[in-house]
């Protein structure tokens, strides 16, 4: 029968790939038995023959349908079963991270990593068909074709609610191998920040390489304080290859699970990084600290240095300066009826002269004209991206809907025949800009004039996001707070 090949090539994928050992061979085949509803098991003599886990995943779904097994509806969580059946249990997971890790951090998080590849927690297949580009003003632009789109902040939040008392949120620990949420080849590792005690994942959707979420075992609500600042560092002294970064824990401006503390991170080097200084400053109380206004898009102020002390410290005073900053000309409130408005989004990396601490400022006010947030993405711009703009996007990684793949091929088509269809209109500011910019003949000119202009719309998103129009207008600010030349 076709469900015992699938079955039997599936052990021996685990047995070369994920380090399952002959001795547990008969029990895990007893488990993927009884997770399928057989009562019986006759070999098949076929091998593993070097398949990927998702054709091996295909043939045994296929099979299993064929024979009434389960259902359409079921086949996510069946097929989840079975991956996590196969894979070590979560303490022999981190058993082998800790002792790779005692070698070599980054070989310890690239073999996690490889292995929750190899146990289809992160969905790497999928990923790598998302398309993605590097534009000419530095932005990384993707389309994520893996995940919905969430226009309205409400229902992004609501969507990674979990409805009932256990677990308490999507990101609690105890959704390790939990099947109500198809968790059961989610394996994690623990990590200390200071006296509290975290632990790492990766994300099975990640939105750049080895992305993954730091979660305080705790489940306490998104904060961002002196502490984090520490616990940020805490993080890159530990994975000095990584970088790690937190969400401005506010609604419209910040992640959608504000229930649960956690950070982000991961080993690509984003734009942000690669930022220049517009301006240096200094603290007369931290001589060993710059700070800098950022030439960056959004409104962000760099940190850097060798001590951890002054760095946390120097971030605080920038903090709670612009957490209480008013200026009711350029609507910048931060907090009235309906709460508080202001809050920083801090990132880190960690180089040779020490630790670079970038401090975006966010601001969630609306108004009349702006409901969704003045400092979003203008309505105009929302047939590109009307979601939340978090950490990852406000470092100039940009994440699009995936129904912009097939649409902005139309829109592609209209610009090659000379006429924008009616249903198309939403796309009328890029089919205009482009035919006025570069007015492209061919579908290779076509396609390089839409990748320049989603570049563009999403510099000017950044530019919306920028609490400060100048940066001579940060600088005024941070002099404000008693840094001088």
């Amino acid at each position: 029968m076709k469900i015992y090949e699938a079955i039997d090539k599936l052990i021996g994928y685990a047995e070369e790939k994920l380090a399952l050992c002959k001795k547990n061979e008969i029990y895990v085949r007893n488990t993927l038995l009884m997770t399928l509803g057989l009562e019986s098991y006759e070999g098949s003599g076929v091998e593993y023959a070097g398949e990927s886990v998702s054709q091996l995943l295909r043939a045994l779904n296929e099979a299993a349908l064929s024979e009434g097994l389960y259902s359409e509806e079921e086949a996510e969580k069946k097929l989840d079963a079975v991956m996590g059946a196969l894979m070590l249990l979560p303490a022999e997971v981190e058993r082998r991270f800790s002792e790779i890790y005692e070698t070599s951090p980054e070989k310890a998080t690239q073999w996690l990593y490889d292995y929750s590849v190899a146990g289809d927690y992160v969905k790497k297949e999928k990923l790598d068909k998302n398309p993605r580009f590097t534009a000419k003003n530095g932005l990384i632009v993707t389309i994520n074709k893996a995940k919905p789109e969430f226009r309205d902040p409400k229902k992004a939040v609501s969507g990674n609610s979990v409805k009932g008392g256990y677990p308490k949120c999507s990101i609690c620990r105890e959704n390790e191998g939990y099947h109500g949420r198809a968790k059961r080849t989610l394996r994690t590792v623990s990590m200390t920040f200071g006296d509290e005690k975290w632990f790492w994942q990766f994300s099975p959707y990640g939105y750049f390489y080895q992305h993954g979420i730091a979660v305080n075992e705790t489940h306490t609500p998104m904060h961002v304080d002196e502490d984090t600042f520490y616990r940020l560092m805490d993080f890159v002294d530990a994975f000095p290859h990584y970088f790690i970064g937190c969400n401005a824990p506010l609604p419209r401006i910040g992640g959608s699970v504000l229930a649960h503390d956690h950070f982000q991170g991961g080993g690509e080097k984003l734009p942000l990084f690669l930022a220049g200084i517009a301006k240096t400053l200094k603290h007369k109380k931290y001589p060993d600290v710059k700070i800098g206004v950022l030439d960056w898009f959004g409104t962000c102020v760099r940190v850097s240095g060798k001590n951890r002390t002054s760095i946390a410290q120097v971030s605080e005073i920038i903090r709670k300066g612009w957490v209480t900053y008013t200026d009711k000309a350029r609507g910048l409130i931060p907090e009235d009826q309906d709460g508080v408005h202001h809050a920083v989004s801090p990132t880190v990396v960690k180089t040779a002269d020490g630790y670079e601490m970038n401090l975006i400022l966010r601001s969630n006010i609306t108004s009349k004209q702006y409901p969704d947030g003045v400092f979003h993405a203008h309505p105009e711009f929302h047939v590109i991206k009307k979601e939340s703009i978090g950490l990852i996007e406000a470092q100039g990684l940009f994440i699009l809907p995936g129904r912009l793949e097939a649409e902005l091929e139309e829109v592609k088509g209209a610009i090659l025949a000379g006429a924008l269809p009616e249903e198309l209109k939403d796309f009328r500011l890029l089919y205009d800009e482009i035919k006025e910019k570069s007015n492209p003949k061919t579908k290779a000119q076509a396609d390089e004039a839409m990748k320049e202009e989603l570049a563009s719309i999403c510099e000017r998103i950044l530019k919306n996001t920028a609490v400060f129009e100048t940066h001579q207008d940060t600088e005024k600010f941070l002099r404000g707070l008693g840094f001088h030349d």
